[in-house]
């Protein structure tokens, strides 16, 4: 396979010249540049992104750290992020920090060592303080689904307070006010959040929260089960179960149309996410749109914009969820 440096010699120019004609750069005359593509064309050379690099000082790849590799949410928002930067003619490198402080902190020393242009995290374990410190570096940091104080305009994230909100004030307003709750682990910040969604529904309907119908779950199809499991094993009464990701209400309609639930006449159960096959479960799941694969393509833009510089770019930072009503929530019988 043909080098830059083949090329070069062919052509009779130096390598930063190739590495011009390679990036475009308009610095080059219409001559030498036809020279340079002339010697590619008849070595066979192919620019690769090491070539690209020299003129440039750019990497053209970016970073990209996420919790988790499995389950269509990660997939909906890496498949955002990767579709605005491959526009654009650029490449991720990505890996996972398993919402693990130790593997968070791997993670983004790996990606620093790569020589990412920037780097976009989803981290959910290490503290403000550590990235407030991480973003004084050389590698300009943004940030996926979490806000971040005093850095607000490198952060891309949900109002997951009021999309608790409106979950458990979809269930209120068909009636319900036996409400099971299954949150997400509650060291993360988005699971906080809307569980501080669903308490301040409660409060304005003047329900009290019953720390019996509350179990922590974990985001995953595990937690909804194990959740219903436990309020049915606990013998508490509830007409209506919110769950803090689809994951676990997926997991939530499973175990209770295998205990023999007519849903929703039995039990309305909604969901927080409307990742895809939310629209596939049976019933129909009703859930919190959170569009993360907007989210992503707005933070490939914001590196876009503020790495690479290119123009007429708008960026929004703050995104708001909304309720999608199917079939899995019906009015208290």
């Amino acid at each position: 396979m043909a080098t830059i440096y083949e090329v070069s010699k062919l052509a009779g120019v130096s390598l930063a010249t190739v590495s011009r004609v390679i990036n475009k750069n308009s610095r080059v005359s219409d001559k030498t540049r036809q020279k340079v593509e002339d010697a590619m064309t008849e070595l066979g050379y192919r620019p690769n992104s090491i070539a690209q690099s020299l003129a440039s000082s750019r990497s053209n790849s970016i970073g990209i750290l996420v919790s988790e590799l499995h389950g269509p949410f990660f997939g909906q928002m890496m498949a955002g992020i990767e579709a605005e930067l491959r526009a654009a003619g650029k490449h991720v490198i990505i890996t996972t920090g398993h919402s693990e402080e130790d593997k968070e902190k791997e993670g983004i020393e790996f990606l620093i060592s790569r020589n990412c242009d920037a780097i976009i995290l989803h981290v959910e374990a290490v503290s403000d303080d550590y990235l407030i410190d991480l973003c004084k570096g050389k590698i300009p940091v943004y940030f996926m689904s979490r806000l971040v104080a005093g850095l607000n305009e490198q952060c891309i994230s949900l109002n997951n307070e009021l999309g608790g909100y409106l979950a458990t004030q979809a269930v209120i307003e068909q009636g319900h006010t036996n409400i099971a709750y299954i949150s997400g682990p509650q060291f993360k910040a988005d699971s906080k959040d809307r569980l501080t969604g669903h308490m301040r529904a409660l409060a304005a309907n003047n329900i009290a929260f019953n720390k019996g119908l509350y179990f922590e779950g974990d985001f995953k199809e595990t937690g909804g089960s194990e959740g219903l499991k436990h309020f049915i094993k606990n013998k508490q009464s509830f007409s209506a179960l919110v769950c803090a990701n689809d994951e676990m209400a997926s997991g939530s309609i499973t175990y209770a149309r295998e205990q023999g639930f007519s849903l929703p006449k039995e039990l309305s159960i909604i969901g927080f996410d409307n990742i895809i096959f939310a629209q596939h479960t049976y019933p129909k799941l009703t859930t919190i749109d959170n569009p993360v694969n907007l989210m992503g393509h707005m933070a490939a833009k914001l590196v876009l914009k503020n790495v690479y510089k290119q123009k007429d770019i708008v960026i929004e930072h703050y995104f708001e969820p909304k309720i999608i009503m199917r079939d899995s929530v019906s009015p208290i019988k």
